[in-house]
């Protein structure tokens, strides 16, 4: 079972979209500020049915007022002068390309698409407690590919050991695939303070690269 950890406001994320609004990437909170400070991006949030936009200076009139009336609703930035609400979402102001629609393979990827579930025993772990296993191993010719590679607990992986799930005596819960949109992003719309991204996240843009 995985406790819920306190996210400290400079490790959240926040959703890129490009200057047509459409989800290009996920960035850190200090790349975030960046932009908004260099007036590359603005802040974007839906209230009331309509979208709002505030460069830095605005933004920051508005997380005053914020903090004063829904303190609870964000996650805050420090200064010494001033608190500034992270945003959640911001637009690129001069930045029109189209998401890119390949997700990418690699071991964050394959955590999310397997929900940090092992794929054999169905048991929820940590990522430290998880390893990659190849389900037809590499001595036997085995790829490296989405169809091939799984969350394995560590007692599960010992037990299989070099041989195919079959020859030890397991089974798959679920059989692996490629993702069609990136996994990661349904990692942060479960929790509440990314339900924001919800409004900006069209079927066809769900596939997002995440910051490295």
């Amino acid at each position: 079972m995985i406790a819920p950890e306190f996210q400290s406001p400079l490790s959240c994320n926040v959703l890129v979209l490009n200057k047509h609004y459409m989800a290009v990437r996920i960035i850190g909170v200090k790349r975030a500020f960046s932009l908004l400070l260099r007036d590359l991006a603005e802040v974007v949030t839906f209230e009331q049915g309509k979208y709002l936009s505030y460069d830095f200076d605005s933004w920051r009139d508005v997380s005053e007022f914020r903090r004063n009336f829904e303190p609870d609703g964000h996650d805050w930035i420090t200064t010494v002068n001033f608190y500034i609400a992270v945003p959640r979402v911001i637009r690129l102001l001069f930045y029109d390309r189209m998401p890119q629609n390949e997700v990418k393979f690699n071991r964050r990827n394959i955590f999310a698409r397997d929900k940090n579930t092992c794929q054999y025993c169905g048991k929820k772990f940590s990522t430290t407690e998880l390893s990659l296993d190849h389900v037809v191993p590499k001595t036997l010719g085995g790829k490296s590919v989405w169809t091939n590679i799984v969350c394995a607990c560590m007692k599960c992986n010992v037990k299989k050991g070099g041989r195919v799930p079959a020859d030890a005596g397991m089974t798959l819960i679920a059989k692996p695939v490629r993702p069609k949109h990136n996994p990661l992003l349904h990692v942060h719309l479960g929790h509440q303070r990314y339900r924001s991204w919800k409004q900006f996240l069209d079927n066809a843009y769900w596939n997002v690269p995440l910051k490295e």
